[in-house]
């Protein structure tokens, strides 16, 4: 329900979102296609890796993500062939293909809550993916998250403009972080400016699932894969104390 209600504003909000790009290009030439992104939505990292000449799927839940991707395709004619999108349930949806690169692209695990969701979903990838395939999860460092002090202020996140309308978006959230069940509650605003100045409210209330690096390497364990490195960056910086993300990249024992 959460992407359905801001499936409108996702490209315009995450229009600067491409430091993880490079990243995304080195590991798809080491490993080639086909390729799959696990929670695509509107085809961000899909798009990108088309361009480069690489085949690539996408899977999603939230039908409304994958019509705005669908909508995008007709700027990337000369990749169109490049590009699947399948809308279905990762858990049980049967790919007809495996892949030589799986991507839990820009916090996709925080939306599996329950760790028997979790191992369910390694083991279902772990089935799709090539003997010497590559998994990458990308996620923020739980760490930086649990050590910031809570506050229950709205903050304002980012302004943007709505590409649609040419409205002016003020993104703004209020959020609270159990640490016992590493659970973020996120209630996204998003205050829309329109023509004649009156202001049009979206809330869009989230859930978060916060993962710490020891988890995920026994998680990945009980699911067949096996920690190759952590990276603090899409730069491959080192994952050390104060580092923003966690990018895990495993592969099939």
């Amino acid at each position: 329900m959460f992407y359905a209600t801001i499936a409108r504003y996702y490209d315009a909000e995450h229009t600067d979102k491409t430091d993880d790009l490079i990243l995304y290009s080195e590991l798809a030439s080491a490993y080639d296609g086909p390729i799959l992104d696990v929670g695509c939505g509107t085809g961000r990292v899909m798009f990108h890796l088309a361009q480069e000449g690489y085949m690539v799927h996408g899977i999603d839940s939230e039908y409304a993500m994958l019509e705005r991707a669908k909508i995008k395709l007709s700027a990337f004619s000369h990749a169109r062939d490049k590009l699947r999108f399948h809308h279905g349930d990762v858990l049980t949806y049967e790919f007809e293909t495996t892949f030589n690169l799986i991507a839990l692209s820009y916090n996709a695990l925080m939306h599996f809550h329950e760790q028997e969701t979790q191992i369910a979903l390694l083991k279902r990838l772990r089935q799709c993916i090539d003997a010497d395939g590559l998994l990458v999860i990308d996620l923020p460092n739980a760490g930086e998250a649990f050590g910031s002090p809570d506050s229950d202020t709205i903050t304002l996140e980012r302004t943007f403009i709505d590409s649609e309308t040419g409205h002016l978006v003020m993104q703004q959230a209020t959020s609270y972080l159990d640490r016992a069940e590493q659970l973020m509650r996120v209630n996204w605003i998003y205050d829309e400016v329109t023509e004649d100045g009156t202001l049009k409210r979206t809330l869009a209330p989230v859930l978060f699932r916060y993962f710490f690096a020891a988890e995920i390497r026994l998680l990945l364990q009980i699911a067949g894969f096996e920690v190759d490195e952590i990276y603090g960056s899409p730069d491959r910086d080192p994952f050390e104390d104060g580092c923003e993300r966690m990018i895990v990249i495993a592969k099939p024992v």
